[in-house]
């Protein structure tokens, strides 16, 4: 599961309809309607907010539309009601790993794909996240 901290335009085809099965995933585990992958790490950062089912549907929400705007038919009536006002707040160091973990993905999943965000230094956050200074989350399984 990888529920991304980048900007959902950032993904190919394949890792968009990915986050949006791995998103309604992580929103069944929240729910308590599967009993795998309640301790995913990925879920952790949901898990802490006030409204954890809310902070996945605001997520898959920026997923929903970017789908749109890709010409895609997510069944957004998939997503629970309820949506979060704040942001929640990753850091640099997340958003870069996550960023060299795309890169390398794209390079050999979608090599035109990756020739498109190839010049892009530093990519914009998915729009529930506001970044700041800091280095890898500690939940982030690095290899």
């Amino acid at each position: 599961m990888r529920l991304w901290t980048l900007h959902p335009r950032y993904l190919d085809s394949k890792g968009l309809v990915a986050v949006w099965r791995e998103g309604l995933l992580a929103q069944a585990v929240l729910l308590g309607k599967t009993k795998g992958y309640r301790h995913h790490p990925q879920l952790i950062r949901f898990q802490q907010q006030r409204n954890p089912v809310a902070a996945i549907a605001t997520y898959l929400a920026a997923i929903h539309e970017d789908s749109l705007r890709r010409g895609y038919r997510f069944d957004k009536s998939l997503l629970q009601s309820g949506r979060m006002r704040k942001s929640i707040v990753d850091t640099r160091g997340q958003v870069q790993l996550e960023w060299t973990h795309l890169r390398t993905k794209l390079q050999v999943r979608s090599p035109n794909w990756f020739s498109t965000i190839q010049p892009i230094r530093i990519p914009d956050p998915h729009p529930l996240f506001t970044i700041q200074p800091g280095p890898v989350q500690p939940w982030e399984k690095q290899t």
